[in-house]
């Protein structure tokens, strides 16, 4: 067994003994509480927080954003400014709420007056958050991908459902607001309206090359060495880590340090649909092989062009190619349906979406019914208010953690069939490649120190 592996498995047997904290959030209090609002923390404040997770949470008055965290202070003072001009401009009170900055997360996950936090940030600086927000006894919303990596993915999901604290991944796609097309294909396929499925198609997008590596100063508002986290050391760049004047597409989405590029940026949502529509959600592929183009030059490193084919022990193939429609295409034996988010984008800088149609199938208008009897799939309206409503009651989200990590390792083992050629075998239930040393040495990375869950103190002490 080598050190990673017994690592692994020593954090795992630590994570079954270690003795959670007895924070009760508020939201389990009832209507006898102090206050009935949920107290929510925002880590990390860039483009998908502003435009997205921060708009969409602060809109349901069951909830109060109270605080953010930033390793640049200047994004820091920009989210203290945004939420309070929210609630100033929607509740009419100056005085509505004083947002409370913190440098370090782990120290807003020490406040007992937290309820819940929503991570919003890099790729990279996911899965650690998570599981010290779990240990915390925070409940979590948590920006896709799940993980960098398939072993801490791993680990994040057995702690989180350790804890008890209620997990919402950022999979939007499977809420009806503002896409019921999604929930409608997947219940239509797994009430077999298509027949057996034999094939399920994905159009993915893909990052250009590019990208300036020449090193440049430290911004002053920038804690560098905490971004790069347990990332290995490299010089600053502006086109590595996000613009400095605004909230466009930062350039850590490019380099493979950070995360894998486009086949786990929308890999995690689509991939996330055809295993719902599959039935799939709990477990994954069982062979797989792959071929992408990565960049000879420059900054940028993840892949360009792209294909994999992957198996399921369902039978079924699915096929994920850049030059397929962006969208889910499920073929079976009498019919297929394809869906996408056609025009809709969360955010300004998302991705060019083509001509794909919202929802498309060869079925007959009687066939798109679904009945009293037949399968019906989990109703979520919209994914914060699906989370915020799952704090309150304690149930299940529509994304919960091992899903998320099933959906998401798909994805990290699609990109590692990228870089190891012929045919994958992969073990669903061991989450290890069969007969393939180097395929898997790439399920985990060095957790450069202090960062990375191998070196989270209540952890490593128990593990070292």
């Amino acid at each position: 067994m080598n050190r990673r592996s017994a690592i692994k498995k020593s954090l795992l047997a630590t994570a079954a003994t270690v003795a959670f904290p007895t924070i009760v959030p508020a939201s389990v209090l009832g209507k006898n509480a102090p206050s009935n609002k949920l107290h929510i923390a925002q880590i990390g404040f860039g483009r998908i927080a502003r435009g997205h997770d921060l708009p969409e949470t602060m809109k349901n008055d069951m909830a109060r954003v109270v605080a953010v965290c930033d390793v640049d202070s200047k994004r820091k003072e920009l989210g203290k400014a945004y939420i309070e001009q929210y609630y100033r401009e929607n509740k009419g009170s100056d005085k509505f709420i004083d947002v409370k900055m913190y440098d370090d997360y782990r120290e807003l996950l020490a406040s007992p007056d937290i309820d819940g936090v929503i991570i919003s940030t890099p790729d990279h600086w996911h899965a650690q958050p998570a599981i010290e927000a779990a240990l915390a006894g925070k409940d979590i919303y948590l920006q896709k991908p799940t993980s960098l990596t398939v072993a801490e993915g791993r680990m994040m999901s057995d702690i989180v459902h350790r804890s008890g604290v209620v997990f919402q991944l950022g999979s939007q796609q499977r809420s009806t607001d503002p896409w019921p097309q999604f929930r409608r294909a997947c219940e239509l396929v797994r009430n077999g309206r298509i027949g057996k499925i034999e094939r399920v198609e994905i159009g993915l997008p893909s990052d250009p090359a590019g990208g300036d590596p020449t090193p440049m100063p430290v911004p002053e508002n920038l804690n560098y060495d905490m971004w790069l986290g347990r990332t290995p050391y490299v010089p600053y760049t502006l086109e590595r880590v996000h613009p400095q004047d605004d909230f466009s597409r930062p350039g850590w989405l490019r380099c493979e340090q950070f995360g894998a590029g486009m086949i786990t940026g929308w890999g995690v949502h689509h991939i996330d649909i055809a295993h719902w529509g599959m039935g799939t959600e709990f477990t994954g592929p069982i062979e797989l092989e792959a071929t992408a183009e990565f960049p000879t030059e420059g900054l940028w490193t993840v892949h360009g062009p792209y294909h994999v084919e992957s198996k399921y022990a369902n039978g079924a193939t699915m096929i994920i190619d850049g030059e397929l429609p962006n969208g889910i295409h499920f073929y079976g034996t009498d019919g297929d349906i394809f869906v996408s988010r056609g025009n809709v984008a969360v955010t300004a800088n998302d991705p060019d979406f083509g001509n794909s149609p919202a929802f498309k199938t060869s079925l007959d208008k009687g066939q798109l019914e679904i009945g009293e009897d037949d399968i019906r799939l989990y109703d979520s309206p919209e994914q914060h208010r699906n989370w915020l409503e799952c704090m309150k009651s304690r149930e299940l989200t529509i994304s919960p953690a091992e899903v998320a990590h099933r959906s998401c390792t798909a994805c990290l083992i699609s990109h590692i069939a990228m870089k190891v050629p012929g045919k994958l075998h992969w073990d669903p239930i061991n989450e290890r490649f069969k007969d393939n040393d180097a395929a898997n040495r790439m399920l985990s990375r060095s957790q450069r120190y202090p960062y990375g869950y191998e070196n989270i103190p209540v952890l490593a002490g128990n593990a070292r």
